[in-house]
């Protein structure tokens, strides 16, 4: 392939893509589609099923919506085929192979995400895809992680909101014993199961964190401190959940722990879970002029 300008015209300075380029896109890109489309199919079932996950509805409008703004520049960009695409679409069709020989649903998702990319440095170029960037690598985070990953991180998880949640009943004079994630209290016992260890509150949060560092903030290190910030803002914000649990339940029996009443309780830690990302925030844009020059010369 050789990387040719699109012909310019004295317009508007760029004629756009020609009739030729445009079938050959929405012919790689229906292509595309219809291969991966058992994959795509099964993973919205995936969201459906797996409340983990079901922020994956929001994240492709996301993505477009995030596109968007974009749309004027792009029609300005002169269109200029890379070959750079190649390693992403190599790299695809590699991960593509190994989750179908080893039956990975996770890494035959990136393989979409991974293709999508290279198709769009290989048919628009590097220019294009600078711009399209962030909404293309956004996709990433619709893809759910492998149950065996799950399974590794969730249990450490479940250990830490209930050691927390022992010591926070502790200082409340309230007796309590721990047995790993089994919370023993006098008349009932509460068990931090794996849906309790708040990795459904860490991916809903750091989704929420890289929506709000992207609308609200325009300095890069304030963006990557805010989504960073949200894993540990929802893994302490969880152990706050099941204290507050244990506590009702102590107060008012086991119906507390269960129902509505939980439902309402996730509801409310999750806001309180933003309500911190928003006073960090703000308290970043209020010491970030400051340490701004510190941070320079630390850098240089």
């Amino acid at each position: 392939m050789s990387e040719t300008v699109t012909p310019m015209n004295s317009t508007n300075g760029y004629s756009g893509p020609t009739n030729a380029q445009l079938l050959v896109t929405c012919g790689v890109f229906a292509l595309a589609f219809v291969l991966y489309y058992p994959i795509l199919h099964h993973m919205v079932l995936h969201w459906k099923v797996d409340d983990d996950y079901s922020h994956g509805f929001l994240v492709v409008p996301l993505a477009l919506y995030f596109a968007w703004p974009a749309i004027p520049a792009l029609k300005r960009t002169p269109i200029v085929p890379s070959w750079w695409g190649i390693p992403p679409l190599i790299l695809g069709s590699i991960t593509l192979m190994i989750g179908r020989l080893g039956s990975e649903l996770m890494n035959m998702r990136v393989s979409f995400v991974l293709t999508l990319i290279g198709f769009v440095i290989l048919l628009f170029g590097k220019e294009i895809f600078r711009k399209l960037a962030f909404p293309l690598c956004f996709l990433f985070l619709m893809i759910p992680l492998p149950a065996s990953l799950l399974n590794i991180v969730a249990f450490p998880l479940q250990l830490f909101a209930a050691e927390i949640a022992v010591k926070a009943l502790h200082y409340l004079n309230i007796p309590v014993l721990l047995e790993g994630n089994i919370i023993h209290l006098p008349e009932t016992t509460l068990f931090v199961a794996e849906a309790c260890s708040g990795l459904r509150s860490v991916m809903s949060l750091i989704t929420l964190g890289i929506i709000f560092a992207m609308f609200f903030r325009k300095n890069f290190a304030e963006r990557i401190i805010i989504v960073a910030s949200t894993i540990p803002i929802a893994v302490l914000v969880n152990a706050f959940r099941v204290a507050l649990t244990a506590v009702l339940t102590y107060r008012f029996g086991e119906a507390a722990a269960g129902g509505v009443v939980h439902e309402f309780q996730g509801l409310i830690t999750f806001s309180l879970a933003f309500a911190l990302l928003l006073l960090e925030a703000r308290f970043l844009g209020f010491i970030w002029p400051r340490i701004r020059p510190t941070v320079r010369g630390f850098l240089q």
